[in-house]
């Protein structure tokens, strides 16, 4: 197992943290119609995504999965994070940003799509 595999499953919970308790803030805690749809998108699309994580880490654990799975995960932080910072008053520009995590969840499905392509290195 490589060395930043261990790190997946630590920041996929997280994740999930993150994207229960934005949501709980949204449902009891907001009430601009405008941040409350920012942070409910997030979190939709955020929670799953960490979910997925550990479903594909007991899928299979190579280094080709793991890679798709970073990708999720690292596009779930910067897409929901930029609406929960749109949500909390940030400079509209930071909304720039979102399409970026939309994209890169985008790459790690597709690179999961092609995962079981990849031949498997036998371990020594």
């Amino acid at each position: 197992m490589d060395r930043t595999a261990r790190y997946l499953p630590s920041l996929a919970a997280l994740s999930g943290v993150v994207s229960i308790a934005v949501g709980a803030a949204a449902v009891h805690g907001v009430t601009d119609p405008v941040a409350k749809m920012l942070l409910q998108t997030g979190v939709q699309f955020q929670l799953p995504h960490a979910i997925a994580v550990f479903a594909l880490l007991g899928w299979r654990d190579l280094p080709a999965v793991r890679g798709g799975a970073w990708a999720l995960l690292g596009g779930s932080f910067v897409f929901a994070g930029t609406l929960d910072l749109l949500a909390l008053g940030a400079p509209r520009w930071v909304g720039a940003i979102t399409p970026a995590g939309g994209s890169a969840m985008l790459l790690g499905w597709l690179w999961l799509a092609l995962a079981p392509f990849v031949p498997v290195r036998p371990t020594e």
